[in-house]
């Protein structure tokens, strides 16, 4: 028989071309999601960003310097004083083993690096691995093709950016990563159906219980697709195997970590899981009897199993709840159910910027074409139903509801985003190019005529001129996409919050590095164990970058000390004295941008510190009326109530800046950020004194009084 070598080394080689270009196209999205990241390296330097992640590198520096044993132990005197913080058993420690162990291998291959570095670059070297996992999970849902695109997209995407620019050392930063493996090696478990895949699957999800507490939207994810196979009558062995060996090896992993412990099989947002695996069995168990028994003796049976087995889980789950054996809903999840619930039970949830409902214009600023794909995505996913594809429909549903309800959940969302707008961009493109070859092969001979039917009737006899706009159009889209996520990118997610930067009149950039001058002045010039006083938003700074011991941080786990703190802040000089005195406070920090226009200071955080302050026993007193001014407007100048402009807080940012010109044309004691003259303008402190106050006025420190000197 006579072999074509020709034709077999062509086809070799068409495949090798093609396989070359896959791997080309992934390794361009790898780098580029890379590099987009590093604006902020560029402009200032490699430095931590925001507030959370100072927390994650003076964790992670313990770690690579003092070994994990005396890290998991870690007692940290320097944070809640007077009650300290046991670190090894409050926090998901994933992302600081990760960190400690590149060090170490990197150091260990003779590269020497600082820690640091390591902590500024993990995010975006993660955002790369994101990548390569999006393309596998694509893949097998969809086709090769539609797992490039969605690689690509989700490379530059700015709502998985916001939270992986370099210097963003925070969970999500591998986190995003974890769920999307996880993701990949559970549907590769539902199509095999082998234990090695599941395994490896739970695996997984260890890494990201270890990681990032969002994994509760994960392990409820997954069941909720076991649910819907089973509703759907498309439950089977392979899923059997895949979900029992999951549920069973993953929360045994999980429960090893020591913040995670028992709330697996305790707390009310796993039950979900729970029950799944137990209707699992009992599906199972239903399968073997129906083999093994005539139809109507099966039928009665059944019943009685039913009702026996809703009485019973129903009687044991009510004992539980009521006997405290299964712990209820936390704050933050009844959040996502009821966004009104934080508002008004919970302030401290509700202060934080990020736990906010999601505007419309962030779903475009953040995902921009994405928004308009997505339907397109979920429409051929619904057209051809497989077990792999009603998994991202969930995904999909379950992620843009969230994202509305809380503005941080948009990371979650945007994976899902990038795969389906891939998997529609795939499909379109797929069939409106094959009119275009088709249009091509028009103007050839009569096997090329034949051929052009035969596309007609592939493609719905779409005309090649309709086609070639439809592929450009698609193309201009992309286009456009990329340049909004490169501007996105550099403008809004790249400047660390800790080196702020401005525009002068002639185009310049003007930095403000007040944060680091002030903090480097209390490591300067105040005692070692000097105990500071701010609100909660600058605890993990300070005590990373100051070293000093601080009363309140953003780990916000007790409520009752913040409270404290923002009675003092809301009260009068002569009642706030008696909370610092009672709380050991030597210096107090506030932050005030009236005079750069600094939105994000103290006095537009006020009115949290009142409603917070007040939510306790012993701030009763503390009513958020009272600091309204007559008409109901909350108001710094003259008309402003005088419980405000009498306030410790109004007195430590306006000390001294009535005497202050902030521009042309404006009296003296202008504030910026308020456009409005402050007014209360002439006063002394009674029991404090400036210690300091950065160049531009951003960062201003206060030395409280020994009581012989109150009122001198």
């Amino acid at each position: 028989m006579a072999v074509d070598v020709g034709g077999v080394r062509g086809l070799l080689t068409w495949e090798k071309q093609e396989h070359l270009v896959k791997l080309a196209i992934l390794i361009l999205a790898a780098v580029l999601s890379f590099a987009t990241r590093l604006f902020s390296v560029l402009r200032f330097e490699s430095v931590i960003h925001e507030f959370d992640p100072y927390f994650n590198y003076r964790t992670t520096r313990f770690l690579a310097e003092q070994g994990f044993y005396k890290f998991h132990n870690w007692f940290d005197d320097r944070a809640w004083y007077p009650l300290g913080r046991i670190i090894g058993g409050t926090i998901y420690p994933g992302l600081m083993v990760t960190s400690a162990a590149l060090y170490r291998l990197m150091w260990l291959l003779n590269i020497t690096i600082d820690i640091r570095n390591v902590c500024v670059f993990l995010a975006p070297f993660f955002s790369s691995l994101t990548t390569l996992v999006t393309y596998a999970l694509t893949k097998e849902i969809h086709s090769t093709g539609a797992g490039l695109v969605a690689a690509a997209l989700i490379s530059i995407v700015p709502g998985y950016i916001s939270r992986s620019v370099a210097g963003s050392y925070d969970n999500e930063g591998i986190a995003i990563f974890c769920m999307l493996l996880t993701y990949y090696l559970w549907i590769k478990a539902v199509k095999t159906g082998t234990i090695f895949w599941s395994a490896m699957s739970a695996l997984a999800y260890f890494y990201m219980v270890s990681s990032w507490g969002g994994y509760v939207f994960l392990i409820n994810l997954i069941p909720l697709h076991v649910l819907a196979l089973m509703i759907t009558g498309r439950f089977s062995h392979r899923i059997y195997i895949a979900y029992s060996t999951l549920y069973c090896v993953g929360t045994i992993l999980s429960m090893q970590i020591s913040f995670v412990g028992f709330q697996p099989i305790q707390s009310s947002e796993h039950m979900l899981a729970l029950g799944v695996f137990g209707l699992c069995q009992i599906h199972a168990f239903v399968d073997y009897l129906r083999s093994r028994i005539p139809k109507d003796h099966f039928d009665l049976l059944f019943k009685t199993l039913v009702s026996s087995v809703l009485t019973v889980v129903f009687v044991v789950g009510t004992l539980l709840t009521l006997t405290g054996k299964v712990s209820p809903w936390t704050g933050r999840f009844y959040s996502l159910l009821d966004p009104s619930y934080a508002k008004n039970h919970i302030p401290i949830i509700a202060s934080v910027s990020e736990h906010q409902p999601t505007s419309w214009s962030s779903f475009y600023f953040d995902l921009q074409i994405l928004v308009f794909l997505f339907p397109a995505g979920l429409y051929f996913c619904f057209s051809k139903l497989t077990d792999s594809n009603i998994f991202i429909i969930l995904y999909g549903v379950t992620s843009i509801y969230f994202a509305g309800v809380m503005v941080r959940l948009m990371l979650v969302l945007a994976p899902v985003m990038c795969v389906l707008s891939g998997i529609a961009i795939s499909h379109l493109l797929a069939k409106y190019i094959k009119s275009v070859d088709a249009g091509g092969a028009g103007k050839q001979g009569l096997e090329s005529k034949r051929q052009h039917k035969r596309f007609e009737q592939q493609t719905g006899g779409v005309k090649s001129e309709v086609a070639i706009g439809f592929v450009g159009i698609i193309t201009l889209m992309l286009i456009v996409y990329t340049f909004h996520c490169t501007w996105v990118t550099s403008e809004a997610y790249s400047s660390p919050s800790i080196v702020l930067s401005a525009r002068s009149h002639d185009g310049g950039r003007i930095i403000f590095d007040d944060f680091r001058e002030a903090y480097y002045w209390l490591q300067m010039n105040t005692p070692e164990d000097a105990r500071i006083m701010s609100w909660w938003d600058y605890g993990y700074q300070i005590t990373a970058m100051a070293n000093r011991t601080i009363l309140v941080d953003n780990n916000t786990w007790n409520n009752t000390h913040i409270s404290r703190v923002g009675q003092a802040m809301a009260s009068s000089e002569e009642k706030a004295y008696e909370i610092m005195r009672e709380l050991d406070v030597d210096y107090v920090l506030v932050i005030f941008g009236g005079l750069t226009g600094y939105s994000s200071d103290d006095i537009n955080k006020f009115l949290w510190m009142v409603r917070i302050g007040g939510s306790t026993d012993r701030g009763a007193h503390i009513r958020e009326k009272d600091y309204y001014a007559a008409n109901g407007e909350f108001r710094v100048d003259k008309e402003g109530s005088p419980t405000l402009l009498n306030c410790l807080m109004y007195k430590m940012c306006y000390y001294r800046f009535g005497q202050m010109y902030t521009e042309g044309g404006k009296a003296q004691g202008y504030d910026r950020v308020r456009a409005a003259e402050i007014g209360n303008k002439d006063f002394e402190l009674d029991v404090l004194e400036e210690a300091y106050t950065t160049e531009h006025w951003l960062v201003r420190i206060y030395k409280v009084k020994d009581l012989p000197n109150r009122g001198v």
